[in-house]
């Protein structure tokens, strides 16, 4: 990376002052471009989903695994919840997406319930294992609430056999003008569904999978409590990394938790964080850190910086650590501050080898929360920081009612947010399509094949509040 006619300014920089120059180059297509990454994450595209309660959970894990992407599980959650996570997503078929399942005598209002837990929006009725229907919110429009899915449902499904290629299903889907397809397997039992959307995706994607073929997919682990016993019991589930996780992650106990997590060897990458200096990400590597978590305020539901001053301009600090990590052998996440596709590509041009989202992802059906619907009729999800009173009460559940009424008073996080859900990118893979495809072009045109290309080669100006408006559309007119 380098800055245009070398004119580096001597302040610190976040996403919207910088722009990319184009480079000359011969690249001729978005998909000769590599967005796998090199940090041992087993990722494919630069996109690791953040340890948020609203955002993290194993539709997330899923979802976003099969696209190549890896989804990070809240340290908050019980043990046992974790494993049952973690042996839930590794069970994931690497193509078909989980359907929603209910049995004939269920009601439509069951139905529409679970409806838009998957991105789908289908329900499949199953009598003995065997698909006999199909319901959709079409099918369910003006019907009685409380009538039987046996009643209601679709018979004309489109049934296609497990084993059939995406491609082969795509064309089953055209031919009878459908979205879904059932998958069967050889004894007509549900092995899944598949959109004509998310066959296209397979041939566009590569799942990030661990080496018996299975999703991969993370944890995080705090640093009070018996942080080494929790590490190891996290990778015994199956977990694939391990994220040690704390806001201020350049301090003692840190570097305790994460030396007697590394002196386990417990054959998994360790991300430790978060820190936004180069001393920060030396110490937190020679700790054991594989991968340094880089950014202290820049996330949507984070007050930090307006409640105490402590943090520093995104870019500036992933440019510096990713630096000083790689003098060591390490890399970086950055972590918080994304807001369109544009700093995506931004961050990885600044030396980060994977991106962290959190509330871009909230507003999306694979997040854990309950769909709602405003009186404008707009879909959201809530979404809330995890260093606000709400997160901090379920984190301190297990405290006396005095040190859970102390420790509330103190918050550095916005506790409900409504996250709407955009009408045209409402699920997680929807999103994903639209970050991929911006880095992809930003590779192009900068000449680069791959995400360490981008950092090398990357050719970056720094502009004032003007210029970022000037690159804004403005689709409503002047």
């Amino acid at each position: 990376m380098q800055f245009l006619d070398g004119h580096r300014p001597p302040y610190d920089l976040t996403y919207d002052d910088v722009f990319f120059v184009p480079n000359k180059t011969d690249i001729t297509s978005r998909f000769d471009v590599d967005l796998s990454t090199i940090d041992g994450s087993g990722t494919t595209i630069p996109i690791v989903v953040s340890n948020m309660t609203a955002v993290s959970g194993r539709r997330m894990a899923e979802t976003v695994a099969r696209r190549g992407g890896i989804t990070v599980l809240p340290q908050d959650l019980p043990l046992g919840a974790v494993a049952e996570t973690i042996g839930f997503v590794k069970s994931r078929d690497l193509v078909a997406d989980t359907p929603v399942v209910l049995d004939p005598d269920a009601s439509v209002s069951d139905a529409l319930a679970l409806m838009h837990k998957r991105a789908h929006g289908a329900v499949v009725v199953l009598e003995g294992g065997k698909p006999v229907g199909v319901v959709t919110e079409a099918t369910c429009a003006d019907v009685d609430r409380f009538a039987r899915l046996r009643s209601v449902a679709a018979t004309d499904f489109v049934t296609v056999q497990a084993d059939a290629s995406p491609r082969t299903v795509f064309e089953a889907l055209e031919a009878a003008h459908e979205n879904l397809a059932v998958l069967v397997d050889s004894d007509g039992l549900l092995a899944g569904v598949l959109t004509r959307t998310g066959a296209v995706r397979t041939e566009i994607y590569s799942p990030a999978v661990d080496a018996n073929g299975r999703l991969r997919i993370a944890a995080a682990v705090g640093i009070n409590g018996d942080v080494a016993g929790k590490a190891q019991a996290l990778v015994e589930a199956g977990a694939d990394l391990l994220v040690v996780d704390t806001a201020h992650g350049h301090q003692a106990k840190m570097l305790d938790a994460l030396a007697s997590i590394k002196s386990l060897d417990l054959g998994v990458p360790l991300v430790a964080g978060n820190v936004v200096s180069k001393s920060g990400t030396r110490d937190l590597v020679a700790a054991g850190a594989d991968i340094v978590k880089v950014g202290v305020g820049p996330g949507a539901m984070c007050t930090t910086r307006m409640m105490t001053g402590v943090g520093r301009p995104q870019f500036s600090a992933v440019a510096e650590c990713s630096a000083a990590a790689a003098e060591l052998g390490a890399t970086v996440w950055a972590d918080g501050g994304v807001r369109h596709p544009r700093d995506v590509a931004l961050a990885l041009a600044a030396g980060a080898a994977n991106v962290m989202i959190g509330s871009w992802f909230a507003g999306t059906y694979e997040s854990p929360g309950d769909l709602r619907i405003d009186p404008a009729g707009n879909a959201y999800k809530e979404s809330f920081g995890m260093a606000s009173k709400r997160a901090v009460a379920a984190r301190t559940v297990t405290n006396s009612a005095f040190d859970r009424a102390r420790k509330g008073l103190f918050e550095e996080g916005i506790s409900s947010s409504r996250m709407r859900l955009d009408p045209d990118r409402p699920g997680v893979e929807d999103l994903i399509d639209h970050i991929c495809s911006g880095v992809r072009s930003t590779c192009t045109y900068a000449g680069a094949r791959s995400l360490p290309e981008l950092h090398q080669l990357a050719v970056l100006g720094v502009q004032s509040a003007a210029g970022f408006a000037e690159g804004r559309p403005l689709p409503s007119g002047w």
